[in-house]
């Protein structure tokens, strides 16, 4: 991805965001404002640090493969907020600050002095990004709440999986990284109110089960107005045929997209079989619908007649929607992927070459940029406590001594 052009600044550049919270859903809100630019310094409690540092598949010297991506572009400081020592430096520290995101169960931060209400005293345009499990509201707002049991109650978790068996998790952390990311665009629509109409600061109040409801489409007015409540339907739209991820002789997959009448009778030519389109069973969008799963299986019998890349060649050139289902091998191997830089390699101090997936969006003129891999702990407390909030070396060993930082 190009830097940004004719000497042009990284558009969060000058935004100072003190990031507090663990694990995925506050981190990975610091990490997309930092993506952008932003200077986003990372509050860790001395020793060992977030957990994320040992989340995840790990190198055969102990380094997790997560950490230098959800860290990325940060600067971490070390602080004990259980301190009253450490709650004075963070309320300092964020004195200065244009954002402060964390994810704490609600409430914490009051109990340290550092709810909204005495960070505004001193710091009245301050945006304060708070990401819980059930919201800062609310009866449930004091329950332990992590990003599944937030897939759970927003309602993903029921209509992921096939009808036959319990509903599964997705292969990501789903409801964390939505959660955070409605917390960055909360922080910049936030940010652009105060800028832009010389507003003051304010509270982005994100849960995340009401991050996952935000995707669910009409699944509410499906149940409240007709009286039906979307469930598993494994991986089918019901009555939208055919859309369905079909094998291939090569032991692979295939997803296919031809449900609309033209693009049918274009699939049923490329596929050898044009009377499909005739046949009043699979005419129509209607009668596709009616007749998906003999459909379904006809497609099937011809997709495991072909490897993976001759079928994909057959369909692109019929103009028929397609796509192989993607590994991180064919990710990386990819020649789109390399031709949109989806995966940039980062210098990592201790892994040398560190592959990772790019900024997303792509901004033209003012593009984001992974300029770092995720720091090692307390790595930046020097520059930040000596020379941000101006305390001496031997403050700063004295504070050291204490277990403060």
């Amino acid at each position: 991805m190009s830097e940004a052009r004719n000497g042009a600044h990284s558009p969060l550049e000058g935004v100072r965001v003190v990031e507090m919270g663990s694990l995925l859903a506050g981190p990975f809100c610091g990490q997309l404002l930092a993506d952008f630019g932003a200077e986003v310094i990372k509050v860790e409690p001395p020793g060992k640090g977030d957990p994320m540092r040992e989340w995840g598949r790990h190198r055969k010297n102990g380094r997790t493969l997560w950490w230098p991506i959800i860290a990325r572009n940060k600067k971490s400081v070390t602080l004990n907020l259980r301190e009253r020592e450490g709650q004075e430096l963070a309320r300092k520290l964020i004195s200065g600050a244009d954002v402060v995101v964390e994810n704490f169960r609600p409430g914490t931060m009051e109990r340290w002095g550092l709810g909204y209400e005495d960070l505004s005293e001193t710091n009245p345009g301050l945006v304060m990004v708070r990401v819980s499990g059930y919201g800062q509201t609310g009866p449930y707002r004091e329950r332990a709440g992590f990003g599944a049991i937030g897939e759970s109650m927003g309602g993903i978790r029921h209509v992921t999986g096939f009808p036959d068996r319990p509903p599964p998790r997705v292969g990501v952390s789903l409801g964390d990284s939505l959660a955070a990311t409605f917390g960055a665009f909360g922080a910049v629509t936030a940010l652009y109110n105060r800028e832009a109409r010389n507003g003051e600061g304010q509270v982005v109040d994100v849960g995340i089960y009401e991050a996952v409801l935000a995707l669910m489409e009409s699944t509410i007015p499906e149940y409240a107005l007709a009286g039906h409540v979307r469930g598993r339907t494994g991986a089918i739209l019901p009555f939208v045929a055919p859309s369905n991820t079909y094998p291939t002789r090569d032991d692979d997959y295939v997803v296919i997209g031809a449900n609309a009448d033209n693009v049918f009778a274009r699939f049923a030519e490329a596929a050898g079989h044009p009377e499909w389109a005739e046949d009043e069973r699979y005419a129509t969008h209607n009668a596709r619908g009616e007749n998906q799963e003999e459909l379904d299986d006809m497609i099937s019998g011809w997709t495991k007649e072909r490897t993976v890349d001759e079928a994909l060649e057959v369909l692109k050139e019929a103009g028929v929607p397609a796509g192989k289902v993607f590994t991180a091998k064919d990710m990386v191997e990819d020649p789109h992927y390399a031709v949109r830089e989806n995966v940039v390699s980062v210098e990592d101090p201790e892994m040398g070459p560190f592959p990772m997936q790019n900024v997303v969006p792509r901004l033209n003129e003012t593009p984001g940029k992974v300029r770092w891999t995720g720091p090692a702990l307390g790595q930046h407390n020097d520059e930040v406590y000596g020379e941000v909030l101006g305390l001496s070396e031997e403050e700063r060993e004295a504070l050291r001594e204490r277990g403060v930082i």
